[in-house]
């Protein structure tokens, strides 16, 4: 009997002194058990991220939410978290920003060779600032040191308030006797408490831009990204949604919009970890991207965006709108101008007499611009189609014998502006450009050279070639000061990534996006007020990295407009309607009102024949251009309130409302011909002020025809909003357009 005596007591003492090693692990690395807390408050007007650095100077995110009223509250949040028989073990689950190696367990957002060879990383809380931009602007920076090396991690956090918008990035640096290598460098690290995530993401190709996806997010990784080099939207776009608890609504639910701000190879890692906490770790690709980073150098990741809302996707995307307007699109509080392309009037076809004429056809139609596409350039190799020519921007001398600026003075004779198109990152391998510089391009020397659009990518990141880059536009500018628009176009992806420049091909990834964004804020700087279009072979470069440097960006080739509307719809959660370029063309077999009323969505442009447009047609379009701009200050700078969506409805209804609630633009759309679809009960609208009258008319009637409702209505703004109003849409009137004014 001793002896079991004894073995138990044995156990029993093994048992509670096992338990008190837990109960003093969890304490000595868990926030909520420190006796010391160091807390850091990041807010924005309603809501906040919550940081804290142990009693062993490691850095948590403790919460992330709606703010607290008492900011002394924050830091009882930890404790109130209580799992049964879940621990983390490594205490850093919850990280700041996760290292990899020593006692981390999942997947980490910085990972580093030292130079001595060592792997591991111990990244600890040494300081924190706050610093007022302005009245609506700070910045946060946290600095992070490994007390074993000298290595250090500062995270900034750039809080826009009014818009409840941040901005975060980090900024490595070390002062080791050698090279440290970075194996992985994210922008960003969240962490999130709730019982489900659900994920938006998005897909496509060529032609099928932004198709959704919502699933559940489960235990494991999920990881968005791209490998392309150069035109990263175009597999998977950097923006997402994720919602909390269940799929955020319009107007209801927990959500958080976010965009890696980088024009090239990204990552979005979503880990629901073995406590069921979400962890977000955001920010460039670190695939085939080893970086080499020297002493007392700096190696700065790009921007993860993001904005939070508790009153669903709609409140979210406003926010992002709001943000995009004032703090990032070029002009984003400007105006925009209509114009007319070329491309399918023409394509490659055309000569200095068939370019006169269409700037006719734009002083005609009323449009602000005509722009010249593809095709206008060339000698030894004449640009006559997409596999010669791409490289050489010298003037092709049969086509246009008298240069561009003829065409530049055509235009003003007729009151409109000229435009152009560039693609100035690629090069066909037939070309003046190949045969003089093949140590400019990115191709593997024993390799078979893999052609996309029977082109290939130049490498911007050789100083040499920005310098080239920059002569484009210099060269253009100089001969045609009177230019007044660019079409910037990408329509290659790196294919055998190789530089003869870089001595690191594994550099070679990212510094060609920071060449190019070299290249953009040298052009900019030069030429400050240019409108310039962001072009990638339709949407295949979205991403407010580069959108910084333009006015706006070309959604996609693919103009049907039953299929824009999807996509446009889907864009607009993350971009406001005035960078979003939309052409009447003759894709699709819809009207030329339906075509035009969907344009009208974003900014309006054509490419369409005007001298095939039969009078009824060209007195429409004339006049849409008209009710365009009597309404485009909404469009543009409005509040966007998706009504009805068109994955879910048989007809697709949003409107813009002005910001003193005085004015909006309603527009519907017929997406089902089955029979009797249409929209068969009145559409609650949304934004208005309950207490002011409307009056409800119908614009962009086609000529010759009605409009089957009330001219002029007036409703109060409650029973709008609280009723509806019926468009009337059917197969009879497949689009309807709706101006709201207050009626004082």
């Amino acid at each position: 009997m001793d002896i079991f005596v004894t073995i138990a007591t044995k156990r029993k003492c093994i048992i509670e002194r096992t338990l008190g090693l837990i109960v003093f692990f969890i304490s000595s690395t868990t926030p909520g058990f420190s006796q010391k807390q160091t807390l850091i408050n990041i807010e924005t007007a309603h809501n906040a991220i919550v940081l804290q650095a142990d009693t062993g100077n490691r850095l948590g995110v403790i919460y992330f939410g709606e703010k607290l009223k008492k900011a002394a509250e924050y830091q009882s949040i930890p404790a109130m978290t209580k799992r049964q028989a879940d621990v983390d073990y490594s205490g850093i689950f919850h990280s700041a920003y996760t290292p990899a190696g020593s006692r981390n367990l999942v997947e980490p957002a910085i990972q580093v060779t030292h130079a001595d060879g060592n792997t591991s990383l111990d990244l600890q809380y040494v300081s924190h600032s706050t610093k007022k931009i302005d009245d609506n602007v700070s910045l946060t920076t946290v600095l992070l040191k490994d007390p074993a090396y000298p290595f250090e991690v500062t995270l900034y956090y750039k809080v826009y308030q009014k818009e409840d918008v941040m901005e975060q990035w980090s900024v490595i640096r070390h002062k080791e006797n050698g090279n440290v290598m970075l194996q992985k460098f994210a922008s960003a690290n969240l962490f999130f408490s709730a019982n489900q995530y659900w994920l938006r993401q998005y897909h496509g190709d060529w032609a099928r831009e932004m198709q959704p996806e919502e699933t559940r997010l489960t235990p494991g990784i999920k990881v968005l990204d791209s490998k392309l080099g150069t035109r990263e939207n175009l597999y998977q776009p950097p923006s997402f949604m994720v919602s909390f608890n269940s799929p955020a609504t319009e107007d209801e639910g927990k959500v958080l919009l976010g965009s890696v701000e980088w024009s090239g190879n990204f990552r979005v890692d979503l880990e629901v970890d073995p406590l069921n906490d979400l962890r977000l770790i955001a920010g460039m690709n670190n695939f085939a991207s080893e970086y080499s980073l020297k002493p007392s150098e700096e190696f700065t990741t790009p921007a993860f965006l993001y904005t939070y809302s508790v009153k669903g996707k709609g409140e979210a995307s406003r926010n992002l709108h709001d943000w995009a307007r004032e703090y990032r699109i070029l002009n984003g509080k400007g105006s925009r101008e209509t114009l007319l392309n070329n491309w399918e009037s023409t394509y490659f076809d055309f000569n200095e007499s068939i370019l006169s004429e269409l700037v006719k056809d734009a002083k005609k139609l009323g449009v602000d611009v005509f722009l010249l596409d593809d095709g206008w350039f060339g000698n030894k190799y004449p640009r006559n189609n997409d596999h010669a020519g791409l490289g050489d921007w010298q003037e092709n001398k049969k086509k246009l014998p008298n240069g561009i600026g003829y065409l530049v003075k055509e235009a003003q004779k007729n009151a409109v502006k000229f435009g152009i198109w560039v693609e100035p990152e690629m090069v066909n391998p037939k070309s003046e450009l190949y045969e003089k510089h093949p140590d400019w391009v990115i191709r593997e020397p024993n390799r078979p050279e893999h052609l996309y659009r029977n082109q290939l990518v130049l490498d911007l990141s050789n100083p040499k070639v920005q310098d080239f880059l920059v002569s484009i536009f210099d060269t253009l500018f100089i001969k045609n000061p009177g230019l007044a628009f660019i079409k910037w176009d990408c329509n290659a992806v790196i294919y055998n990534a190789h530089s003869a420049y870089q001595q690191k091909q594994s550099h070679l990834y990212i510094d060609y996006v920071r060449g190019l964004y070299k290249v953009m804020e040298r052009v900019r700087a030069k030429y400050p007020k240019v409108p310039m279009m962001l072009c990638s072979g339709g949407g295949g470069r979205v991403d407010y990295g580069a959108l910084k440097y333009f006015t706006e960006f070309w959604v996609s080739d693919n103009t049907d407009p039953l299929e824009r509307i999807f996509m446009q719809y889907e864009y607009s959660y993350f971009f406001p309607a005035i960078a979003h370029d939309n052409h009447v063309t003759d894709w699709g077999k819809q009207p030329l009102k339906f075509r035009t009323d969907v344009a009208m969505m974003g900014k309006l442009g054509f490419d369409i024949v005007v001298s095939k447009l039969n009078e009824n047609d060209l007195k429409f379009c004339q006049q849409a251009v008209i009710n365009y701009k009597s309404v485009s200050d909404e469009v543009w700078h409005g509040d966007l309130y998706r009504l009805m969506s068109p994955r879910e409805n048989d007809f697709a209804s949003l409107m813009y409302v002005n910001k003193d609630r005085s004015k909006a633009v309603m527009f519907n759309y017929l997406v089902n011909n089955r029979f009797g679809a249409g929209s068969t009960l009145p559409v609650k609208l949304k934004g208005l002020q309950a207490d002011k009258k409307y009056s409800v008319k119908e614009i962009n009637i086609y000529p010759g025809t009605k409009s089957t409702l009330e001219e002029n209505a007036v409703f109060s703004g409650d029973y709008l909003m609280t009723i509806g109003f019926n468009p009337n849409v059917n197969v009879r009137r497949t689009s309807v357009i709706l101006e709201i004014n207050e009626v004082k």
